[in-house]
């Protein structure tokens, strides 16, 4: 799974885990936190490989795949988490800004969905992250939300594309969630956005990787095409 360092990555790592699944824990950068999370995975009993790689350079996706189905020979199961959350309003966003928040919201979840096909056969699972904003945008950021909307967009063509090979296709949109990219949320809003939740608390990682585990099983074997909004009942 992309983006599995740590945050919503790191708890849908640990549950894939814990039902047994291999995981890839990928980086982009951080390859320390990746090693740790795989080394605690694999002195739980579970079976990890820690990779760094930029999800936005189809060479270096190849070369992740490559790495991991030489460790573990097949892909059952992908989550294409990698993300990155940019705050500009219209007028605001130059060409750089907006090229790179597409690439790694949007264009890494094609590459590395392309470059994991060829290795997931039939009852493969393909899990997104997108987000409750790409169905309710907030001014300052549009451009998050629109890239999130995208990847709900690939979500329900990919599902209907690859159906006939008994792949499935879903995706969480969670909403505000507390990780470190939730970090520079003040109190105060958070306080707000938790009062206008109908079960009165913002996200925690483990509510996230509770579904895409789900997602990811057979137990949702009858289930593709859909985006699952996470949160609370916000939207």
């Amino acid at each position: 799974m992309t983006g599995a360092s740590g945050g919503i990555g790191g708890a849908i790592a640990r549950s894939l885990a814990g039902k047994g699944v291999p995981v890839v824990v990928h980086a982009n950068s951080n390859l320390d936190a990746a090693t740790a999370l795989a080394a605690e995975i694999e002195a739980a009993g579970g079976q990890a490989l820690a990779v760094a790689a930029d999800v936005t350079d189809g060479a270096a996706v190849e070369a992740m795949v490559a790495q991991a189905v030489e460790r573990f020979g097949r892909i059952g199961v992908l989550v294409n988490n990698a993300g990155i959350c940019t705050s500009a309003p219209v007028g605001g966003m130059d060409a750089g800004m907006i090229d790179r928040e597409l690439a790694v919201n949007v264009k890494s979840v094609v590459l590395v969905t392309q470059a994991c096909l060829p290795h997931m056969g039939k009852g493969g699972a393909i899990v997104n992250l997108s987000s409750n904003l790409a169905f309710a945008p907030l001014p300052g950021m549009t451009l998050y939300c629109a890239a999130k909307a995208a990847v709900a967009c690939l979500t329900q063509g990919f599902a209907r594309e690859l159906g006939a090979q008994g792949i499935r296709v879903n995706a969480v949109a969670p909403g505000a969630t507390r990780t470190a990219m939730t970090a520079w949320i003040d109190d105060a809003t958070l306080a707000a956005i938790s009062g206008q939740t109908p079960l009165g608390r913002i996200g925690e990682p483990m509510d996230i990787a509770g579904a895409v585990t789900f997602l990811a099983s057979a137990e949702a074997s009858w289930i593709t095409g859909r985006t699952l909004v996470i949160d609370g009942g916000l939207a």
